[in-house]
């Protein structure tokens, strides 16, 4: 069988001259092969998107949240298009009855729900950029946020409140509006008169507006929509800028390649909102939907009452990070493990089954129909009964959780690879493509791809299997760092945005992540954790000579490997009654224990987010060394020889951690 190609090559490999590294053909998705399909018309922005399907889908159930009666959670208590709208237009004549006129910059901080993206249409609206806040990025990042970004007016979930107000007085230059979700209390409003701040609850700022009229300001799609912060190498976050133009685009391209695949997105589409709107992936799937007239539903909040919300509103699509999916792969392993004798052994026959039939060439649904219907729709029921696409993004989905999802939901599940800087979605792989697992799939009709040659690390995109730096060129791309033109300098070359990420072409055309250029990585919750910053910091650590730490995208933690300082240890030896040489203490488990408690210390002193805090350690009496070929002749560590090195003694430390939860 001839094999599938799913790109197309537009521009020839280039040779490396004057310093620049090698750069291969540039492909794009054989559907674009022609040229990339142009927004819908008439749709310019993204309150457009909302406008025309308000007019289109007026009746039809947009946000809905679960009505809590009693303390208990009943049923999805919807708002239509229509509704919304109006709230929408309350909410953008308040804004404007404050003195805040287009360009302004809006903050949003909270979990996703219907007040949220209330606010994020009235930014677009009247033309606010929407700068969302978000605590994960570190002590101090919400008023770095603020200041940096120059937000004058923040909408903000009750309980957030006090964060906020703690940024004061060193925010009081640029914050003059705060306003609630919910309720405000007495002390919170004589704290905001204090610093001259406007806090009003929601009900009180919707009256705001009510006697005003104000026209909406023209826009164009080049206008920054929002300004999303995201977490650096080292240092301040960098607000990354992106027009409505990218979020337009790649709308485009991901309906393009679902026509492709006869499966679009309609008004009778169910989303479940629950990955943060504050980062990009949710963001631009709730504009998705947004323009299809579907319904999007709102999680509660808690993780634990997660599955217990899908399964009340039975959503069709279902978006997810690989740390979420592996946790319903391991309840549905441990359900049918102890499901008894016959069952579990009906289960292990219709999995192999299915599987085999789909490694022939059989669709998902045509490959074990009646399995589908006796063992795998209890599955499917667990998730909503109704999901039938299952998206993971933010990090690499494990090849067994991915194999294993799409054999027993009864939905296609597809990786996907984007950065906040591509507006998502770049690469997605495509259903009933089993040799795509593992990979991020060919890139949408909507981008430009190549890979860069990284000689330094022994990557060639000439080579026959080509690897090497992905950078991406199209509309999608985002309009700059803010206030960093520097930093934009630096990755935006000739239009190729250059990912960082290190990427292998399969025959198919099809992307395979392998490495990452700088020594940053993502943990399986999708959060980015730049190693030397890390080092740098333990190294304060007055007991230990030399520190390498490692993570990687399928673990949610770190581990490192130690080397003690001698005299220290032994120092520690002694007043704690302990005997042997060097070597026997580093293997003692107080000994590590001690250092483990002195790195967390350190970390916890210097602020270091939770994910950043190391659960295991290894002392290696032996300081890591040019003989091993563990570091180069100018001291920096080579973390590939370290890896493969301490490989087992990292299998071990993971190990372990996991055991003692």
């Amino acid at each position: 069988m001839a094999q599938k190609k799913f790109v197309v090559e537009i521009e020839k490999a280039k040779e490396a001259t004057g310093g620049r590294p090698s750069v291969g053909p540039v492909y794009r998705n054989v559907l674009a092969k022609d040229g990339f399909k142009p927004p819908a018309a008439g749709i310019e922005t993204c309150w457009d998107i909302f406008r025309v399907s308000a007019e289109k889908y007026p009746r039809n159930k947009m946000l809905g949240e679960r009505e809590i009666v009693n303390g208990k959670a009943g049923g999805y208590a919807w708002l239509t298009y229509e509704d919304v709208y109006g709230i929408v237009s309350k909410v953008g004549a308040s804004i404007r009855s404050c003195g805040v006129k287009q360009g302004a910059k809006c903050g949003i901080y909270g979990a996703n729900c219907v007040k949220w993206v209330v606010s994020m249409q009235a930014c677009n609206a009247h033309g606010l950029y929407c700068v969302p806040l978000y605590d994960s990025l570190g002590a101090g990042a919400v008023e770095y946020i603020i200041c940096h970004a120059e937000i004058s007016i923040t909408f903000v979930e009750e309980n957030k409140i006090p964060q906020v107000l703690k940024t004061f007085p060193n925010t009081m230059k640029y914050l003059k509006t705060l306003v609630s979700f919910g309720k405000v209390t007495a002390e919170q409003k004589k704290a905001a008169d204090d610093f001259g701040l406007a806090l009003y609850s929601w009900d009180q700022f919707l009256q705001l507006g009510n006697n005003e009229h104000f026209d909406l300001p023209t826009k164009k799609k080049t206008d920054i929509c929002t300004i999303m912060y995201t977490s650096g190498t080292t240092g301040d976050p960098k607000g990354v800028m992106i027009s409505h133009e990218s979020i337009l685009s790649l709308i485009s391209g991901v309906n393009h390649s679902l026509e492709s695949m006869n499966d679009q997105f309609s008004e009778r589409d169910v989303f479940f909102s629950y990955l943060p709107l504050a980062h990009i992936f949710d963001r631009v799937i709730e504009e998705l939907f947004i323009s299809t007239g579907a319904s999007i539903g709102f999680w509660r909040g808690d993780i634990k009452l997660l599955i217990e919300d899908l399964r009340e509103l039975k959503p069709t699509v279902f978006c997810a990070v690989p740390r979420v999916l592996d946790r319903i792969y391991s309840g549905l392993i441990e359900k049918t493990s102890s499901a008894g004798f016959v069952k579990n052994a009906l289960f292990n026959l219709a999995y192999s089954y299915k599987l085999r039939n789909m490694n022939k060439g059989y669709k998902h649904v045509e490959a074990a129909p009646i399995f589908d219907k006796i063992v795998f729709s209890k599955v499917k029921e667990g998730l909503g009964g109704n999901v039938r696409l299952i998206l993971s993004g933010a990090a690499p989905l494990a090849t067994y959780v991915e194999t294993f999802l799409r054999v027993v939901s009864c939905a296609h599940v597809l990786q996907g690879y984007g950065l906040t800087e591509t507006c998502a979605g770049s690469f997605v792989s495509r259903p009933d493509e089993l040799e795509m697992i593992g990979t991020v799939g060919p890139p949408l009709p909507i981008v430009d791809v190549c890979l860069e040659s990284v000689p330094e690390m022994g990557y060639d995109a000439l080579s026959s299997t080509p690897c090497g730096e992905i950078c991406i060129r199209g509309n999608v791309l985002f309009s700059g760092y803010y206030k960093r033109e520097d930093l934009t300098r630096e990755v935006l070359v000739d239009g190729w945005f250059h990912t960082g990420d290190i990427g292998e072409w399969q025959p198919d055309g099809s992307m395979k992540i392998i490495d990452r250029k700088k020594n940053i990585f993502k943990l399986s919750q999708g959060e980015y954790v730049s190693v030397e910053n890390l080092e740098n910091i333990y190294s304060l650590v007055s007991g230990i000579d030399s520190i390498w730490i490692y993570g990687n995208s399928y673990e949610s933690f770190l581990v490192a490997v130690v080397n003690p300082n001698e005299q220290f240890l032994e120092r520690w030896a002694e007043e704690n009654s302990m005997t042997g040489n060097f070597s026997s203490l580093c293997e003692n488990p107080k000994a590590k224990a001690f250092i483990l408690e002195e790195l967390t210390k350190i970390g916890k002193e210097k602020k270091l987010k939770g994910f950043e805090l190391i659960k295991a350690v290894y002392l290696d009496p032996i300081p890591f060394d040019m003989d091993r070929d563990l570091l180069t002749p100018t001291y920096k560590k080579k973390r590939d020889k370290l890896l493969k090195y301490y490989q087992n003694v990292v299998d071990k430390m993971y190990k372990s951690v996991k055991e003692a939860i």
